[in-house]
């Protein structure tokens, strides 16, 4: 099993400078692979007799000319730019297949990162060696144990982190699940998630929270003259704003995502449409502010590393006009509707807590993936 551990490096001010190189050169070596694979592409489209561009035969090229037309790329490690043309030949595969939109050309600051070959760098501890830098300080050690595969460099804002991509044979390295049953989760914007067992757990709305700073930020960096230092620093002061929301966000959803599987064997949630949820524009912040998608990302990985599962309702399941109690189903819920009372059986529901126990029953019926809300119904008569 493949598994990532994200670690932050201090570097000094030279190291900080051949990492930005680095970073560059592969940067460069991307774009130029791309803008050139289409020319060589059209050229084969108008006469098949010329070969068909692959990363291959790019790599080939680029080594050809690179001492005398791109010198400074012999500065830094030969990964850098190899590796950004084998990151184009699969983002390519991925077009073809239908899982990705065309490659697009990276962006100084946006796409920061190079790329090391497992036999390129080593670890002692808390160290990174790299080629052509020498040994580099991290933050921590590297944590899971098998083979190393590769090392990806990227930097955010104004800081830079290594991800050490380990074959572990283990896949379960965390304590299995203390099981206390099963928990429904109903994810909101109001509330982040609500559980069937009553608990409500608050986001931090780290963009609503930060909004008035962002704001003034961004008007600040508009004011300023393109190439200038002033800009430049604004800028920065921008980026490292948003790695903090980022941050915020990212820290509550491990800390929520890591307590429900520590907990609970087996968790069920709702298949959300995110996309045609961020239509609405009144609460499309909102709604971008809790990322719904991490959120069950992180579930699914760390479910499966302590042996649980999720179950994931079908899209068009009514967990929250559905009585709980007694399996009765309101023909309309207005959203704005926060607690309502059953007309069959005269219980009184929170909304969110009403949703959480549905989809707790759901994901403990064993006829749900045939039956859908008819096995609701069955669960619901049986209590």
């Amino acid at each position: 099993m493949l598994i990532a551990h994200r670690i932050a490096l201090a570097p000094n001010n030279a190291q900080a400078t051949y990492l930005a190189r680095a970073a560059g050169t592969a940067r460069f070596a991307y774009n130029w692979a791309l803008a050139e694979w289409k020319r060589q592409y059209e050229t084969w489209k108008a006469d098949t007799s010329h070969p068909r561009p692959s990363q291959h035969s790019l790599r080939r090229q680029l080594n050809a000319i690179k001492r005398e037309q791109f010198p400074w790329m012999l500065e830094v490690t030969k990964n850098a730019p190899q590796m950004a043309i084998i990151q184009l030949g699969q983002a390519f595969q991925n077009f073809f297949a239908g899982r990705a939109r065309y490659p697009r050309f990276r962006k100084k600051g946006v796409h920061d990162r190079f790329t090391l070959t497992n036999d390129q760098f080593s670890l002692d501890g808390s160290r990174i060696r790299i080629p052509n830098l020498g040994w580099v300080r991290m933050r921590e050690t590297l944590r899971f144990a098998g083979k190393i595969m590769s090392a990806t460099v990227s930097r955010v804002a104004d800081r830079w982190f290594v991800s050490i991509a380990v074959d572990s044979p283990d896949s379960s390295h965390l304590p299995k699940a203390e099981n206390q049953g099963a928990v429904g989760v109903d994810l909101g914007v109001s509330t982040l998630a609500t559980l069937s067992t009553g608990e409500k757990v608050t986001g931090p709305k780290a963009h609503t929270a930060l909004l008035h700073r962002l704001r003034r930020l961004s008007r600040s960096l508009s004011r300023k003259q393109k190439g200038s230092a002033n800009r430049r620093k604004a800028k920065a002061r921008l980026a490292k704003l948003h790695a903090r929301i980022a941050a915020m966000r990212s820290d509550a959803l491990h800390q929520l995502t890591t307590d429900l599987t520590r907990r609970f064997h087996t968790i069920g949630i709702e298949d959300l449409n995110v996309s045609g949820m961020l239509g609405n524009r009144r609460l499309a912040r909102s709604i971008a502010d809790m990322s719904f998608f991490e959120f069950r990302r992180q579930l699914d990985y760390k479910a499966a590393m302590r042996g649980g599962q999720v179950v994931v309702a079908d899209r068009f399941f009514a967990s929250s006009k559905t009585c709980s109690a007694c399996g009765h189903k309101l023909d309309e819920l207005a959203l704005s509707i926060r607690q309502w009372s059953c007309p069959a059986c005269g219980t009184t529901h929170d909304r969110d807590v009403n949703a959480a126990t549905n989809l707790k029953f759901m994901a403990v019926s064993p006829t749900v993936s045939a039956c859908g809300e008819k096995a609701l119904a069955a669960v619901a008569r049986r209590r």
